[in-house]
């Protein structure tokens, strides 16, 4: 974003017109409760050098909140913003009540709703929350961030009472009431603040078990003036804290997306950062207070009495006359607002001079590094040196050893299938940033490229869903190796786009007489290749003449014949949960060594979602354990051509990790063995992507009652995994048949994993998966 061609000291007057350079802002904070029903001794609002929350109305009135509304939608509309941020803040907002809340949520959608997307979050300390509450959340769409420093211990240290009283238990129970089915959609993560006092790893396990879907570390508020404590004069302690719990966060393998390492791993990797805590990204964001006034970013409070003033307020002037403000103009121009120290810093790219308040000191005002520099300095060289590939030369023993022995008993639980998905996702990202240097000299790639770091930014939901579709990680691989066109990088953007439902218009390629947009579909054009120009506005796809509504979150009819249009929807299922995808379009599609069916008719597709749809049921019942890591890892299912033989095949591939291809089937209860068989397939290969299990260089052979020829160590370590499910499903199911069906396959597994532990050929983490899986198999009645 450009920088404001002067920066006015005064504020602009209620009949003044906008600046005509402004940067605009898409996040709002509204303070709708001026006070707080705890006493934190780190709170920056009430007990640090600024107290205008004093003078402050206790609540925003709706009159106020209506102005604001106005105000934010004025300034979208002007500088056409497809997305808008709003956070609900305090002191406490549940103080607000559900009716308040209900009414303030209302106006902001009714306003904001018809210029831009509405965002709406609220952050709050839980515990005042109630059911009550939370259907007017998930009525309005509201994400709730809910602030938690640890256990209780560590939680009692400063979130207590006034009286002294501890909160710990009410939040947890707020954490409860979000977790559960009802209220899920509006659990937005958990807020952390720092303490040395506490043990990084007990809190870290602490935050773990909520179960949140994303976790914020902040430092605590200090500056030069107020230097925050450092025991024994140790320079980094806060870096090590963190660090403490990066190692154990790699460990885990990534379980939850923790925001501060992220976007140090973005910075990293060529993407913007998600926090105003690093990065060189502008802090596009203002505050309203429960008067209506505009201040800037509310931690300034931890520096002087009135750092966050303006003088501005929503009755009398606009948004653009707040962007106009110094103390926010500022801080939207990158590495020229920086000083001349950060400037010269070799890391200044990953950090951005830290937190904005916390460079603060009275002489010299906000021109200082940050007062965490070498915390920052530390942790930004240890977190951004960690790499990331695909293959073989990934870490060894990256997965803890808790994974692996929940992995080894068969199913897994739903916490290490999520894991192994977000290993997936990681390696896709990283591989992308691999060929983001050769997409700057595409012309096609070049203009997918900056929107898909764009959408990463600004929707990184509609980004990941795009990115975890199992083709593109199969299209970015042979891409890298030559085999695969760079130009197809447009489309995966445009996919995230029309998720996104944000106004675009790029190139893209044709190839074979298609526009293929990966997990939607396929749009049929009158010529074999070249470039169009495709457009996306609010779900639709525009062609030329053609507009098409393409909704990912509509399974449509699967018997629905291609029409007129030319578009060619991805069909899909939703056996009570996500959506499951029957992929007969993606160009890359055809990986499994076996032949893949073309467009299904409307018939066919209609046969094969019902099949699968009682297939994933049937495991819900019949294979309980196992519906887990199904629901988990399974995003598509490839229709594979009839073998001329009759016989039933299925097939799964690392390279296309999500995806399981079979053949027709007579029924449900055939096609359930198949898909737990390959996902087990699936588990193992994102095992392998980031964990040795034995010696790769080792080309000896075993074997194998279930194929004539003999087998290499992966091969055999597969076939025994995916073998131990099949005979765990069929040790389930009554009857004699399915008894022989248990026993042989059983027979099969067991003596695999005896063949394996006496080859020596398994690395230590090998050596206690496969002494896992045999633990299983002996625990079987």
């Amino acid at each position: 974003m450009s920088r404001p061609s002067s920066l006015r000291s005064e504020p602009a007057g209620p009949d003044s017109r906008p600046p005509a350079q402004v940067a605009p802002l898409t996040q709002y904070v509204l303070k709708l409760v001026s006070r707080c029903d705890l006493a934190c001794d780190h709170c920056y609002v009430y007990e640090h050098p600024d107290q205008s929350w004093r003078r402050q109305p206790r609540m925003m009135s709706p009159a106020t909140v209506r102005a604001a509304a106005e105000r934010i939608a004025e300034h979208a509309a002007a500088h056409r913003l497809d997305v808008v941020r709003v956070v609900l803040h305090g002191g406490e907002p549940l103080l607000a009540g559900a009716a308040r809340l209900d009414a303030t949520a209302a106006t902001l959608r009714r306003v904001i709703g018809p210029v831009a997307r509405l965002d709406l979050r609220m952050q709050s300390n839980g515990v005042l929350l109630t059911p009550t509450i939370c259907d007017v959340l998930v009525a309005h769409d509201v994400k709730v961030g809910i602030s938690l420093d640890g256990d209780r211990a560590a939680n009692d240290r400063h979130r207590r009472h006034a009286n002294g009283a501890s909160s710990h238990h009410q939040v947890l129970r707020a954490l409860s009431l979000l977790r559960s089915p009802a209220y899920r959609t509006s659990y937005a993560g958990i807020l952390c603040t720092v303490d040395l006092a506490n043990d990084p790893i007990r809190v870290y396990e602490a935050l773990l078990a909520e179960e949140p879907p994303h976790i914020d570390f902040l430092l605590p508020h200090a500056n030069w003036d107020s230097p925050p404590g450092r025991p024994d004069g140790h320079p980094t302690p806060y870096a090590d804290w963190l660090l403490a719990v990066h190692e154990r966060w790699l460990a885990d393998g990534r379980p939850v997306p923790i925001r501060l390492l992220e976007s140090l791993l973005a910075s990293a990797s060529g993407h913007g950062s998600r926090s105003e805590a690093v990065g060189l990204g502008p802090a596009d964001l203002v505050v309203v207070e429960t008067d209506g006034s505009f201040e800037q970013v509310d931690t300034l409070k931890s520096a002087f009495d009135g750092a966050a003033a303006t003088g501005l307020d929503v009755f009398r002037h606009r948004v653009d006359d707040a962007a106009a403000h110094p103390g926010i103009a500022v801080r939207q121009t990158g590495l020229a607002g920086l000083c001349d120290a950060c400037r010269a810093c070799p890391v200044v790219g990953h950090c951005g001079g830290g937190l904005y308040t916390h460079r603060y000191r009275a002489r010299n005002g906000f021109d200082n590094p940050s007062v965490y520099c070498p915390d920052l300095l530390k942790l930004v060289r240890v977190v951004t040196a960690a790499p990331v590939a695909d293959g073989p030369a990934q870490p060894t023993d990256s997965l803890s050893p808790r994974v692996l022995d929940d992995l080894a008993s068969g199913p897994g639980t739903a916490g290490s299938a999520a894991q192994l998905a977000a290993v997936h996702l990681a390696l896709v990202r990283a591989l992308l940033v691999t060929l983001s240097e050769r997409a700057a000299g595409d012309p096609v790639a070049a203009d997918g490229w900056r929107l898909l770091v764009h959408l990463d930014d600004a929707h990184p939901d509609a980004v990941g869903a795009v990115l975890t579709h199992p083709f593109v990680r199969r299209w970015v691989r042979r891409c890298r190796d030559g085999a695969a066109e760079l130009s197809y990088l447009a489309c995966v953007a445009a996919a995230a786009a029309v998720r996104a439902r944000v106004r675009v218009d790029l190139p893209v390629p044709v190839r074979d007489g298609l526009v293929s947009l990966p997990t939607l579909g396929a749009l049929a054009v009158g010529f074999e290749r070249g470039v169009v120009r495709l457009g996306t506005d609010d779900g639709d796809i525009r062609l030329a003449d053609r507009r098409i509504t393409a909704d990912p979150g509509h399974d449509g009819d699967p018997a629905r014949e291609d029409g007129s249009d030319g578009w060619l929807p991805v069909r899909s299922v939703r056996p009570g949960g996500d959506r499951l995808l029957l992929e007969d379009t993606d160009p890359h599609r055809d990986c499994f060594d076996l032949p893949v069916q073309p467009r299904l008719s409307g018939a066919a597709a209609l046969g094969w979602t019902r099949q699968l749809d009682q297939a994933v049921r049937r495991i819900d019942t019949e294979a309980t354990d196992y519906a887990a890591g199904i629901r988990t890892l399974l995003r598509a299912v490839v229709p594979l051509r009839a073998e001329p033989t009759g016989r039933f095949r299925s097939a799964a591939a690392g390279v296309a990790f999500g995806a399981v291809a079979v053949t027709p089937v007579p029924d449900d209860a055939t096609l359930a063995v198949l898909l737990v068989h390959e996902v087990q397939h699936l588990k193992l290969s994102a095992v392998l992507d980031v964990c040795d299990l034995f010696d790769r260089a080792d080309t000896r052979t075993l074997r194998v009652p279930w194929r004539d020829d003999p087998r290499p160590v992966e091969g055999v370590l597969h076939g025994v995994y995916a073998h131990l499910a099949v005979a765990d499903v069929w040790r389930r199911r009554p009857g004699p048949a399915a008894e022989g069906h248990f026993r042989r396959y059983r027979a099969w597994t067991e003596g695999a994993l005896d063949a394996l532990l006496g080859l020596d050929a398994l690395t230590a983490a090998g050596e206690r998966f496969v002494r896992g899986m045999r633990a299983t198999v002996d625990g079987w009645e």
